[in-house]
């Protein structure tokens, strides 16, 4: 198995000489005569390429097992759901493309749907990077390709043909060419300020108003979501005035007694990884009930439990997710992470923050049973643009928007002037990656139907919905 050879992170040594952007930027230009922009543009299957059904079995150990055959089902439901599930099989992928070697950390994970809105600290809703269970070290040029195989795949979906296709995955990669290049020669602290506020877009695009329209509907359903509202939806009054969940089986489902007991003390243990004003604040909370949800289609199959808190009485409840943090699709093809990220859980927390323009205040890592998990608030101004809506001059929109959103993410974490220097001015890259993702969006078809294939022939449980 390949390891990707990528540079070391930074050390720390504030004696260090700076090294003015200019001459990284320069620096990454270099880097085109040994990794060639249009070297991006071939995907093609190589010998021992392993079966992608292989690759998800290994991927389904250590999870629960009755719930393994949801995940198949939900996978096979198209070949886009299929993509969202595989990031196991596009890491083992990617790891035979060329690699820059210019490292970031990366989401892992980033296709069109794990973007979306949340709200900060300060209850506004920002629009961002929102899922983070695969993030690692690695090379910045995998997320990008993870995002247009995803634009191009949702693009098949949505009716679009090959040279509308084509178009779209274009707009992503100048998305985030254009902003990295904007990008580094910023003031680092001025890039942590940045955030993307929905109501508030971007200058440097005008926005079409078909998309001005989707983001408005959407902005409207996130700051309709918070604690209050999902009280009633999932849970009710006992006889005894006390609070419990609903069973909405599968996706929610009662616990017993001693996993309440179990993820109760996990809160406890959680609490400690909050700054301690934070951890202050949530002492003032108790559990009402917990239970067990099943959540997206990747994750399927992880443990995953919702707790529903109150704090000063009924009217303050908090609902707090408790989910499974497995180890990273990267991570076989990459080098192993520093000692202090091996816990998975803190492995995401610490991630997200670095990713995240801003994050959600609840943010924190526990264990449980020897397994690693994080803690995040479940509803916190929460929604998702609905992909499906989305064609012609809004796809193209919002795969620009999201391209340009992960150049910001990077750009707080890596160096974005050579990142900039290495993608250049001219459409080169977007070229190439959009001849890349149309070739894996072929790869991505054909692994999609030996799935269905396997199920139908009985070789693979499925569950199939609705």
């Amino acid at each position: 198995m390949a390891i990707a050879k990528i540079e070391p992170p930074p050390r720390s040594d504030f004696g260090d000489k700076a090294v003015p952007w200019e001459k990284r930027h320069a620096a990454g230009k270099d880097l085109r005569r040994a990794v060639p922009l249009e070297s991006h543009a071939e995907w093609k299957t190589w010998k021992g390429r392993p079966d992608p059904l292989k690759l998800l079995a290994a991927s389904n150990m250590g999870r629960q097992k009755d719930l393994i055959p949801l995940r198949m089902g939900r996978m096979a439901a198209s070949p886009f759901t299929f993509l969202r599930g595989s990031a196991c099989v596009m890491a083992a992928d990617l790891s035979k493309t060329p690699i820059t070697g210019i490292p970031v950390i990366i989401d892992g994970d980033a296709h069109l749907n794990n973007f979306g809105f949340y709200g900060t600290p300060q209850r506004e809703v920002v629009f961002d990077l929102n899922d983070f269970d695969e993030v690692t070290i690695g090379p910045w040029e995998w997320d990008l390709k993870r995002l247009v195989a995803s634009v191009n795949v949702a693009g098949r979906e949505n009716g679009l043909n090959r040279r509308e296709r084509f178009a779209a995955v274009s707009r992503s990669v100048e998305g985030y060419r254009l902003n990295i290049r904007r990008l580094e020669s910023m003031g680092l602290l001025e890039i942590w300020y940045l955030h993307a506020y929905p109501g508030r877009l971007n200058p440097m695009v005008k926005i079409d108003p078909k998309s001005e329209a989707v983001f408005k509907k959407v902005l409207a359903k996130a700051l309709a979501t918070d604690n209050r509202a999902l009280v009633p939806k999932v849970a009710e009054r006992r006889t005894d005035g006390s609070w419990m969940f609903r069973d909405d089986p599968p996706v929610l489902t009662r616990v017993s007694a001693s996993t309440k007991a179990k993820v109760t003390d996990a809160l406890n243990r959680y609490s400690s990884s909050l700054p301690r004003e934070r951890n202050f604040m949530l002492s003032r909370y108790h559990v009402a009930d917990v239970a067990h949800r099943v959540v997206g289609v990747g994750s399927v199959g992880t443990r995953a439990y919702l707790v529903l808190l109150f704090g000063n009485g009924d009217s303050d409840p908090l609902f707090l997710q408790v989910k499974e943090a497995a180890e990273p699709a990267h991570g076989p093809y990459v080098p192993q992470l520093p000692k202090e990220f091996l816990h998975n859980g803190k492995r995401v927390v610490l991630g997200q923050k670095a990713l995240q323009a801003s994050n959600d205040p609840m943010l924190g890592y526990t264990d449980m049973d020897g397994r690693h998990y994080y803690v995040r608030q479940m509803k916190n101004l929460k929604a998702s643009i609905p992909v499906e809506w989305l064609t012609g001059a809004s796809f193209n929109f919002y795969a620009w928007a999201c391209g340009a959103l992960l150049a910001r993410a990077h750009a707080r974490v890596g160096d974005t002037a050579r990142i900039a220097g290495y993608c250049g001015n001219s459409p080169v890259l977007d070229k190439a990656l959009a001849e890349w993702a149309e070739s894996y969006g072929d790869q991505t078809e054909q692994d999609h139907a030996i799935l269905v294939d396997s199920i139908k022939r009985g070789k693979t449980r499925a569950q199939i919905e609705g």
